[in-house]
């Protein structure tokens, strides 16, 4: 894993230094950009396996490039970690809705960057379960890492798809936001209970078009299960 390449993009010499510096000495391959319009040269010259994106950039701010990596094709499952100085949990599940993978707090240490970024390269890089499954028309191809239903492909993030694959792996069950958040993020994820929620909306959103959406239920007062059965 520490051979993949890190994209930092952040206006402020120091930190990005300090970043790169942290991320080289962990073994990562470190790019940098100071502002949306150089990272958006960067990824074309070498596309990154993950972008460290700060909320606040010159011109387009941060928020609003991840939003456009995420809406084009070509850059829309590439993990993004948002580094940013605006703790209030409304921000934080804001970044979530727009597609972030995950986002990490000034200050920080290098050891929880370090972290954080390893957490979300597991779960996004391929190289899960490579079983293919199927529960009525709705199908998890782990090779190919592809959902379809009724033969037409379901557009998932990264980590919807991992979700939808451990529900499908494990239908008819009920299984906390803690347990979701072992199962699916991992154990050393240090995230909230509450972006177990905002991935589950975005999940049933994709699962919407194709009728499939109310078989991701929420228990209330436990927690979510899928289930073919109403």
């Amino acid at each position: 894993m520490e051979d993949k390449r890190i994209l930092v993009v952040e206006d402020e010499e120091p930190i990005r230094q300090m970043m790169r510096f942290s991320l080289e000495r962990a073994g990562f391959q470190v790019d940098e950009s100071g502002d949306a319009r150089e990272a958006r040269l960067a990824i074309a010259e070498q596309a990154p396996d993950l972008v460290l994106l700060d909320w606040m950039l010159p011109g387009t701010s941060g928020i609003d490039f991840a939003r456009e990596l995420k809406t084009d094709e070509s850059t829309r499952e590439l993990p993004i970690i948002m580094v940013t100085a605006r703790a209030e949990e409304e921000n934080r599940v804001r970044g979530l809705d727009f597609g972030c993978d995950d986002y990490v707090i000034k200050p920080f240490s290098p050891s929880e960057l370090v972290a954080r970024i390893r957490a979300v390269l597991r779960r996004t890089l391929p190289g899960g379960a490579e079983q293919r499954m199927e529960v009525g028309g709705l199908v998890v191809d782990g090779a190919g890492q592809r959902v379809s239903a009724d033969g037409k492909p379901v557009e998932l993030g990264p980590t919807e798809y991992r979700l939808l694959a451990f529900f499908v792996g494990h239908p008819e069950r009920v299984y906390t936001r803690e347990q979701l958040l072992d199962r699916v993020w991992g154990r050393n994820v240090y995230v909230e209970e509450r972006t177990v929620d905002v991935h589950i909306l975005r999940l049933r959103k994709a699962l919407a078009p194709h009728g499939y959406e109310h078989w991701v239920q929420t228990v209330r007062g436990s927690g979510y299960r899928f289930s073919t059965q109403s």
